[in-house]
């Protein structure tokens, strides 16, 4: 089953090339993976709560095409890689226009961080329940 999340491409998304900035697809993922989140109950209150916050080692696009005004973005997430406990994760975003077009790729590299003890550590079952409901890709790897 795939996790699929649309955008739409709004004015504050395009450069003056007239195509999206580099910088919104990264928001683009960013939404897409925290929409996942709250959709299967982690959402910002239960992050608050648990003192808890998602930080992110790397965040790499490798864009494919350009997307323009009035083309339908299709962001589908799927989890690559993650530690047996989802202390460390790697999510891969893929970016489709107009649904046949792949126009980029985001790969992220994140953990679970304590925000008051600002260090690395495993989430609670509510976390490794969602965690465990991401799409998982074809090469996935638990490390």
């Amino acid at each position: 089953m795939n996790y699929i999340r649309q955008v739409e491409i709004r004015w504050s998304d395009l450069d003056p090339n007239y195509h999206v900035r580099h910088s919104a697809y990264y928001d683009f993922g960013a939404y897409c993976r925290l929409a996942f989140l709250n959709d299967h109950g982690i959402t910002p209150e239960v992050m608050l709560s648990h003192s808890l916050g998602p930080v992110l080692f790397r965040e790499e696009c490798v864009f494919k095409r350009e997307i323009n005004f009035g083309d339908r973005v299709s962001i589908y997430l799927t989890l690559r890689q993650a530690s047996p406990d989802f202390r460390k994760w790697t999510m891969v975003h893929e970016l489709w226009k107009n649904e046949t077009t792949l126009a980029a790729v985001i790969t992220v590299d994140g953990a679970w961080m304590n925000t008051q003890q600002r260090k690395i550590i495993a989430p609670p079952d509510i976390f490794k329940t969602a965690f465990e409901a991401i799409p998982k890709s074809d090469d996935f790897k638990i490390i």
